[in-house]
């Protein structure tokens, strides 16, 4: 048998009769560490044992030492039998070595016994006034990667040990709160004349000269920041019954505009190089998926989670060198298993059914361009890029032999023939034709503005000058 005991959050009367009698009458008593206040007391009734601080000494992570003393436990109830092992608050709470002695004694077969306490969780609560039916979580400060913060409930941070750890805690709160918000300090809580409580912004936690192996942090529910859990909520206003006449009109359909000018207007943030414009940009695209994903909702089809467990599980599958065991060391394998996967996954059995699986809202240039590279990949390719820039004027020549007949649909056939083969240049030269037409359009404006200043200094309107005026003007522009 192993009793595993609690001994309170520190405070000799915090210990319940039941652990007192335990270490009394315990023959192997044994201690996680005698860095707790209870231990001193302990030591006052005469009571034997053996801690485990050394381990701290021999071991490179916490873990480690987890592991050794879980180890060193199991080897002496296998030489005693009956044994005792004592830890800080309550053993259930925030207690590693607990939890893998369970595991193992579960596994063993060995019987174990826990004897409560009061944890510092109770203390906590008690002298931060805290009703935790409002919500609470405990977040272990070393597990902070694994957690995401809400702010609808407050969050007790435990073993903040030292002021590195309080650190990495400051940073993981910076990406949910204000520098400046404001949190509790709290030191060996419950523990009369010992216990510190105060105020202080986020950005000092890791400047406090009094942390130690007794503080913990507490992060009150916050009412001004938001997250994308309001944003959903937002959405259900707007289309619920007292919501806003337009956005309870909206369709998958309706708002299919929509999302696209949301795209352009956050590629045109990047061009500009607008970190602010690209906040407000990317929230306006979110604010979209969200919408389609409210409409979803209602018409019983899908929801937020599902498009979120979708793409998550996509992404995981599609990254078997990441999440599996495939091995994948350039980004040309990368490519090639990504298009694998994604032939796999849509189950073509054709490479015109690639082709076609191109979207067809695309813009006409992307869309030309993503067709090419596809065939591309089988081999159905010009060799060389001046077999491409033979097609364009091959192409041009085509136009000029239709242009003058009142045939528009063979016409239409020959620019859109044109307007393929420049893409093929394109692609040869590794420039996006999307981008290289936006470009000439930037370009077209702007000396299109020099002509208008210009003239409008000299008191005329382009609209009345010739075409040979506006030429020379232009002409200026292209080498300014």
């Amino acid at each position: 048998m192993i009793k595993i005991i609690g001994l309170g959050p520190g405070a000799k009367d915090a210990l319940t009769i039941g652990a007192l009698e335990v270490l009394k009458s315990a023959t192997k008593l044994y201690i996680r560490t005698e860095k707790h206040p209870t231990v001193e007391y302990i030591k006052t009734l005469g009571i034997d044992f053996v801690s485990f601080d050394d381990k701290y000494e021999r071991a490179d992570s916490f873990d480690e030492v987890y592991g050794l003393i879980v180890k060193s436990l199991m080897l002496e109830h296998t030489k005693y039998g009956n044994i005792a092992y004592a830890v800080p608050g309550h053993p259930l709470v925030a207690e590693k070595t607990v939890a893998l002695l369970i595991d193992l004694c579960t596994e063993e077969k060995i019987q174990y016994e826990i004897v409560p306490a009061v944890s510092f969780i109770d203390a906590m609560i008690e002298s931060l006034k805290i009703d935790p039916v409002g919500g609470l979580r405990i977040i272990d400060s070393f597990d902070l990667k694994n957690q995401i913060q809400d702010r609808r409930s407050g969050v007790i941070i435990t073993q903040v040990y030292n002021n590195l750890i309080a650190s990495e805690v400051k940073l993981w709160l910076s990406q949910y709160y204000e520098d400046d918000s404001e949190i509790y300090f709290v030191r060996a809580a419950g523990i009369k004349g010992v216990e510190v409580i105060r105020k202080i912004p986020i950005y000092e936690i890791d400047r406090q000269k009094d942390i130690d192996y007794l503080t913990s942090l507490y992060i009150p529910k916050d009412t001004k920041s938001k997250d994308f859990n309001d944003l959903l909520e937002i959405m259900d206003v707007l289309r619920g019954i007292d919501g806003c006449p337009w956005d309870k009109e909206q369709t998958h359909e309706s708002l299919k505009k929509y999302l696209i000018e949301e795209c352009y207007e956050v590629l045109e943030s990047i061009d500009e190089k607008n970190d602010d414009m690209l906040i407000e940009e990317l929230g306006d695209v979110l604010l979209q998926v969200v919408f389609h994903a409210k409409i979803g909702k209602e018409e019983g089809y899908f929801n937020m989670n599902d498009v979120i467990k979708g793409i998550c599980n996509k992404l995981i599958h599609r990254h078997p060198h990441v999440f599996g065991r495939d091995i994948i060391n350039t980004k040309e394998e990368v490519l090639i298993a990504w298009d694998k996967i994604k032939k796999d996954e849509k189950g073509f059995d054709t490479h015109t059914e690639e082709l076609k699986h191109v979207g067809k809202n695309l813009p006409a240039l992307m869309r030309a361009d993503k067709v090419q590279n596809k065939a591309s990949k089988i081999g159905f390719d010009f060799n060389k890029i001046e077999s491409a820039m033979d097609k364009v004027i091959e192409e041009l020549k085509e136009v000029k032999d239709v242009y003058k007949s009142n045939n528009k649909a063979k016409i239409l056939e020959e620019i859109g023939d044109l307007l393929f083969s420049v893409v093929n240049v394109s692609r040869f030269l590794d420039i996006e034709p999307e981008s290289a037409l936006h470009c000439t359009i930037e370009k077209f404006i702007n000396r299109f503005n020099y002509m208008e200043s210009v003239s409008l200094g000299k008191n005329l309107k382009l609209e009345d000058m010739s075409l040979n005026d506006m030429d020379l003007l232009w002409n200026e522009a292209k080498i300014i």
